[in-house]
């Protein structure tokens, strides 16, 4: 332990900023950007172009998937979870409705309406809101106004595996003043196989998408843009849990105006108003011996605006942030005994909270020379949450007599990040201080039934903000034939909210071990290094290379649960004029860090081999591309530490999309 802590002192000495990757891999400062891509030229660049958004973001290395089912899978970064992290649409704040984390807000887009994903590690993201581990905020894509004309695409592909079927399209116009762009993409997949050909029940998903942007340019300086995205998924299996879902349903809406003045110290405003509504509605009626069948509907609505200021004085390059947002949750559990004299049972699982967030960000990022800069942000915000059901706040007060029904909080940040780059190597530096509030779950959740560790959890209205201090260091080579980076973040969270076993409180769910009260460890300690390397083999053959450590132990020296073991990610990548190929391996080490604690068993290690080739065929001035692929070639059996209740993944799956864009 004394040299792990000696380990971890010298990383926060001298650690971050570097955690930005323009690239799949190559990082550029604190920030990731995977590249999605509306045309078939930008999908070019990804293994399986008409992927789930969910296989598009486990690419980058600070980004972990939990597996729940085949489909809305949880991004967590840098180990955390969604309850430490932001996630956002163009800076949108959304939050999920389903008290399982069913509904991640990554499900709610497609690849069909997105650009990038832009990842932000620890306070770097602090710029969307309070956050510990850091921020994905999904770009959308869309046209400039330009020369007139109209243009669009059309997707098809299936995979052999689930036979899922995959369908959309899009139809944009363009002039000098005004662009529309429409996009819709389907979704219809049944049970996958794992390994072997075992059939996993329950993993089937059905899913519709539709969205459209458009705007309007004023003149060279004012710019108006309207925004809509309609996200209905039914029928969703999730093998890993004891429900299924009937409906996922979201409507997010925004408008934005930007003015770009000349000759000014401001050199971009950007505002927006933006609302959402989800709704998702639990199911069980499918499943085979039910012990109780039960309805859980769910309900998130958020209105929010931000405004952003861009400025810039001689050296000074600085950005001004106002955000604020009011989110209302609500989630109903009613359950129905087999005996039709018993009475229905029913109950609030979030009491119908108002969260209401107001806060300011600022940065400040200082150009010594063309080779170094120094960048200094800070955030301060008011937390504001409300219980509206008296109902609810009753069924709290059992446990918290004394809780008022209101409760207010104040949120910091600080973080400074020193750059160095000159020729092909770069070098940063990074310390902050982060806090957050707890979410509704861990503050007001009531008798929640975590099927991992088969606890019921109870929320706790007064735990303390949570604390974060992060150190962050990268280096990177880059010349002409390679290049390689190390990056490595650092984490020392103060108060680490955690569920602890309540023995004087029975239980609600059939067969549960227990119940957990929300309850905070005096500190928990989180290390994420990712080491890339790529080169050139030759002119046309490029070998990339990608490993991650993670670690993650609480104060009282236990493992903390969702920590990856060494990974590890190999690819051949080749391409000639219009033909490319790819070779990859991907797999884990044994995952030796488990946390019994929480329910966790040890995982053997697994590699898995995928090939893929791509032909872009031009038709006139319209292009053709067309890619096959086969993933887990060899069929292996496996899961993985992000699997929950050790579900099996895919087993061998081939796949084939083709893209026809004019």
């Amino acid at each position: 332990m004394k040299n792990l802590y000696f380990i971890a002192i010298l990383l926060f000495s001298v650690t971050t900023l570097f955690a930005q990757e323009k690239d799949t891999l190559t990082p550029i400062s604190l920030k990731e950007v995977v590249l999605i891509g509306k045309q078939a030229q930008l999908e070019q660049k990804q293994f399986k172009p008409l992927a789930t958004i969910d296989e598009y973001l486990q690419q980058a290395g600070t980004v972990e998937m939990i597996k729940r089912g085949g489909y809305a899978w949880e991004p967590n970064i840098n180990n955390m979870g969604t309850e430490r992290t932001v996630v956002t649409i163009d800076g949108m704040r959304i939050f999920g409705a389903c008290t399982d984390k069913m509904d991640p807000i990554t499900s709610y887009v497609e690849v069909s309406n997105l650009s990038e994903a832009e990842i932000s590690s620890g306070q770097s993201g602090s710029c969307h809101g309070p956050t510990i581990g850091g921020s994905i905020d999904l770009k959308r894509s869309k046209s400039k106004v330009g020369k007139k004309g109209i243009n669009g695409y059309l997707n098809s592909g299936y995979e052999f595996n689930n036979q899922q079927k995959i369908i959309g399209g899009a139809l944009n116009y363009v002039d000098s003043l005004f662009f529309i762009d429409n996009n819709i993409m389907f979704r219809d997949a049944q049970n996958y196989k794992a390994g072997n050909n075992n059939e996993v029940q329950f993993s089937q998903f059905r899913k519709l998408n539709i969205s459209s942007t458009a705007g309007y340019l004023f003149d060279e300086s004012k710019y108006f843009e309207g925004a809509v995205i309609y996200d209905k998924a039914t029928d969703v299996g999730y093998p890993a849990l004891p429900m299924d879902v009937s409906l996922a349903e979201a409507l997010i809406t925004s408008l934005k105006f930007e003015y770009l003045p000349e000759n000014a110290i401001i050199n971009k405003l950007e505002t927006k108003v933006y609302y959402n509504s989800i709704t998702h509605i639990m199911d069980d009626t499918k499943r085979p011996n039910v012990p109780i069948h039960m309805d859980m509907p769910g309900w998130s609505d958020t209105y929010g605006m931000y405004v952003n200021l861009n400025g810039k004085v001689k050296n000074n390059s600085f950005l001004a942030t106002f955000n604020s947002y009011y989110n209302r949750s609500l989630a109903e559990m009613t359950m129905y005994p087999s005996d039709p004299n018993e009475n229905i049972m029913f109950m609030l699982t979030w009491p119908d909270v108002i969260t209401f967030y107001n806060g300011i960000y600022l940065d400040n990022t200082y150009a010594f020379n063309p080779n170094s800069s120094l960048k200094v942000s800070a955030s301060l915000g008011n937390h504001f949450n409300e219980i509206k059901s008296t109902f609810g706040l009753e069924s709290l007060q059992i446990f918290y007599p004394k809780m008022e029904a209101d409760k207010s909080r104040i949120l910091k940040s600080l973080a400074s990040n020193y750059n160095w780059k000159k020729e092909n190597f770069g070098f940063n530096f990074g310390l902050a201080y982060g806090e957050r509030a707890p979410s509704i779950s861990e503050a007001y959740g009531f008798y929640l039934f975590n099927s991992f560790d088969r606890f019921d959890y109870v929320g706790n209205p007064a735990l303390k903000n949570e604390q974060s201090v992060e150190g962050s260091f990268a280096i990177s080579y880059k010349p002409s034939k390679f290049k390689t980076s190390l990056t490595t973040s650092y984490f020392h969270i103060s108060n680490y909210i955690i569920g602890t076993p309540d023995a004087s409180v029975s239980p609600m769910t059939i067969g549960a071990s227990g119940v957990k009260i929300s309850s905070a460890l005096a500190y928990a300690t989180l290390i994420k290094s990712v080491l890339d390397f790529e080169t050139y083999l030759t002119n046309d053959l490029k070998w990339i290379n990608q490993f991650t450590y993670s670690y993650g132990k609480g104060s009282d020296d236990e493992n903390l649960p969702f920590i990856s073991p060494l990974a590890y990610n190999s690819k051949l990548q080749f391409k000639k004029r219009k033909f490319s190929s790819e070779l990859g391996l991907q797999g884990n080490l044994i995952h030796n860090n488990y946390a019994p604690k929480y329910g966790e068993i040890k995982k053997p290690d697994f590699a898995i081999i995928n090939l893929a080739s791509n032909y872009t065929f031009d038709l006139n001035e319209n292009k053709l591309n067309l890619k096959v692929g086969i993933e887990n070639l060899l069929d292996s059996q496996y899961s993985t530490f992000a699997d929950w209740n050790n579900i099996p993944r895919m087993g061998r799956n081939v796949f084939m999309n083709v893209s026809y864009g004019f």
